[in-house]
């Protein structure tokens, strides 16, 4: 999970606006000599993208039966991962370029399974893949062709599902989830959008935008669609309406909010109470927000849209594009997970900069007895 101007999708990879990321892939192309596109495509090439950490197939259609879990009982709260490029930038990844951590994806998919296992390990319940920057569109730009684009975003449930089972084969208990991470039109922009909306294109254009992606990912066999950093009421219009034509796997929608509003400024009540009758949601709330003061927004979201409610923020760190560094302090603090709890979140995990050893403190928090619903 994560954010932009910042950094880091929540689990799927955000990262900064700027700082040389945004539209690299295209303008490399432009120039007539993509070199990182280059790299890409014959990286694709050499080992292929179909399948998880080895390069094997392991893509398991939602439709499937008993090899697919239900949509999780939420009656008790379940720990979600952390945000996973920042745990990729731990390791000392690359994650420069347009596709962000789904670079990292293609071309070193052990490495993305060991990041979701380390979060798995730490208590998490649900990992979400390394799709966030994974769009048609974002691979197109990179030399990366609409079959192999598939093969990368089938990549994402694959590897996140091999991490599943290596920690089950560690001890830890079965029945963990793999989240699908979509990101918003946004993260495609890599400039900061999905902390603004109003991106200025159609809803037909969103459509286009969103429809394949949704499809590919629910037929890979993701246990759920994590529609998140969603800045605008009219995507989440749009996503929603896309997701009720795809007929599962069950989806959470989160937004990005500032000052009590959406990131684009519209009425927040109304932003979750798009979800009520919408039974193919099975959670709203907020990611890559800041912790302080999180509570009264779950509490909003959980009377607003009368579902259980999902939250991740961040550390509470600023990202400065100017110094190309992280300003002020982390305030990030697993101790009011019980408050988020209480106002109604069911989903409960971290974004930016929220690593293992957060997620084992969350975790940690959950399995207290104020983790229990009441």
């Amino acid at each position: 999970m994560g954010g932009r101007v910042r950094r880091e999708p929540g689990g799927g990879g955000h990262r900064r606006a700027g700082g040389g990321w945004g539209g690299s892939c295209a303008a490399e192309r432009s120039a007539g000599g993509p070199a990182q596109a280059g790299t890409l495509r014959s990286h694709l090439d050499t080992v292929g993208v179909q399948g998880g950490a080895d390069g094997s197939t392991a893509a398991r259609p939602w439709h499937s039966g008993a090899m697919t879990p239900a949509a999780p009982d939420l009656t008790t709260p379940l720990p979600l991962d952390g945000g996973l490029a920042t745990e990729l930038e731990r390791a000392g990844l690359d994650l420069s370029g347009g596709l962000w951590s789904a670079r990292v994806l293609a071309e070193r998919p052990e490495a993305v399974a060991r990041a979701h296992l380390a979060f798995y390990l730490a208590g998490a319940r649900v990992a979400t893949t390394a799709t966030y920057q994974a769009s048609f569109p974002g691979l197109a730009a990179c030399g990366v062709d609409r079959r192999d684009a598939e093969g990368v975003l089938r990549r994402g449930v694959a590897v996140a599902r091999d991490a599943a089972d290596r920690a089950v084969g560690r001890g830890v208990p079965p029945g963990l989830l793999v989240a699908a991470s979509v990101g918003p039109y946004g993260a495609y922009l890599a400039d900061g959008s999905e902390y603004r909306g109003r991106y200025g294109v159609s809803r037909a254009s969103l459509r286009e935008f969103h429809r394949p992606r949704l499809a590919v990912l629910a037929e890979a066999g993701a246990d759920l669609l994590a529609c998140e950093t969603v800045p605008d009421v009219e995507e989440a219009e749009v996503l929603l309406d896309e997701l009720a034509a795809l007929g599962g796997p069950p989806a959470w929608l989160s937004y990005t909010v500032r000052d009590g509003r959406t990131s684009a400024g519209q009425d927040l009540h109304e932003a979750f109470a798009l979800v009520r009758e919408r039974p193919e949601v099975l959670a709203v709330g907020v990611n890559c927000v800041s912790p302080v003061g999180l509570a009264e927004v779950v509490r909003l979201a959980a009377s607003a849209s009368g579902k259980p409610v999902v939250a991740y923020p961040n550390s509470g760190e600023e990202w400065d594009a100017g110094s190309a560094s992280w300003r002020g302090p982390a305030v990030f603090d697993a101790g009011e997970v019980r408050s988020w709890v209480a106002a109604g979140a069911r989903l409960v995990g971290g974004c930016c900069r929220v690593g293992p050893a957060g997620v084992a403190k969350v975790a940690a928090a959950l399995a207290g007895p104020a983790g229990h619903r009441p």
